[in-house]
């Protein structure tokens, strides 16, 4: 069988990972041909495809970002005809199925395409944890690393010179970067989109660090808006899939807390450094699993579906769970987090 993978959106550690799971399991078990299409769906429409035999993956799940590359590319943009436009790729180079490997951007197209009568599977990935079928996702763990030992770093600068820091970190619409790191780094206050804080109340938190003679470090995830922002408080461009670019509320937010509490405060944003480098072990071995199994779906016919991770076990279920909701922060587990500020 013929198979092309197509790697879409943002980078994210455990990519190649991915790729290596399905080559060497598709290689070993079903004599399996693997291309890529290079630069995300920019590949399929653009017929830019890379041939993956099994020597090219050698060594390769510790390597960081995508040997395919990758694009916010959409073969839906400007009412664009994509189903055509895939097809036509896929017959000439007689592809059978594609391994779309994005989040909820690619996955969305993945399931349009398949509505369209593309055979297409899919595997979830975003540092940001946000998509809703799976327990977690590959890229998650290892920015969470990256963002708690920056954060580490911060306080004790912050320390030296007693400031209030605030970190801003990924996350998109949900807080669980936020949520973990700060929790990792004893942050005094994490602000999460989920349950936004007023701006009173992250300034009684800070206050409240300050006067015990602690150096307040306040870790907010960048699609975090305060509950009593004025209007226009923050304004993001959109992307091809209408979604906000988000960034900048690190810098929003430090000039107001320093002006209401008289506390030097500094701004910074950790950006795309949480999803570059390599990845964890834990990141390495969940993506390689993920490989493996998304090729098993494909010969089992799993068209339209995804593979994701319930438990510990490696499950399969139809796209449209993964584009439907946002997987969003508990209460419980604000709550559980809030105890520990200020």
């Amino acid at each position: 069988m013929k198979i092309a993978m197509l790697t879409s959106g943002g980078d994210c550690p455990g990519l190649n990972a991915v790729i290596r799971g399905a080559v060497l399991k598709g290689d070993k078990t079903y004599e399996d041909e693997f291309v890529g299409f290079l630069d995300g769906w920019r590949g399929a429409i653009d017929d830019e495809i890379l041939p993956i035999p099994r020597r090219k993956v050698r060594g390769l799940s510790r390597l960081g970002g995508t040997i395919l590359g990758s694009s916010r590319a959409n073969p839906f943009h400007d009412g664009g005809d994509g189903v055509a436009l895939v097809r036509e790729t896929m017959e000439r180079h007689d592809i059978e199925a594609i391994i779309a490997i994005g989040g909820d951007g690619t996955l969305y197209t993945a399931n349009r395409l398949f509505q369209g009568g593309i055979p297409v599977v899919g595997v979830p990935k975003t540092v940001d944890n946000d998509l809703d079928a799976t327990d977690y996702t590959f890229g998650f763990n290892t920015a969470v690393e990256i963002a708690t030992e920056s954060l580490d770093r911060l306080r004790i600068t912050g320390e030296s010179h007693h400031r209030c820091m605030v970190a801003e970190v990924m996350g998109r619409s949900v807080g669980w970067i936020a949520l973990h790191s700060g929790m990792a780094a004893g942050a005094h206050v994490i602000c999460i989109p989920e349950f936004p804080l007023t701006i009173d109340e992250i300034c009684d938190y800070v206050r409240m660090t300050w006067d015990r003679r602690r150096a307040p470090l306040v870790v907010v995830a960048e699609g975090f808006v305060p509950k009593d922002a004025p209007e226009g408080f923050m304004n993001y461009d959109l992307d091809e899939f209408g979604r906000p670019r988000f960034g900048g509320i690190a810098q929003a937010l430090a000039p107001v807390i320093e002006k209401r509490l008289g506390i030097e405060t500094r701004a910074t944003v950790l950006g795309h450094i949480q999803r570059g480098g390599e990845p964890t072990g834990y990141d390495r071995v969940l993506a390689t699993r993920f490989g493996m199994a998304v090729v098993d779906l494909v010969h089992r016919g799993g068209m339209g579906h995804m593979v994701a991770l319930r438990g510990t076990e490696i499950v399969d279920v139809p796209l449209t769970e993964a584009i439907d909701n946002s997987k969003r922060v508990t209460r419980d587990r604000w709550e559980e987090a809030r105890t520990l500020f200020g």
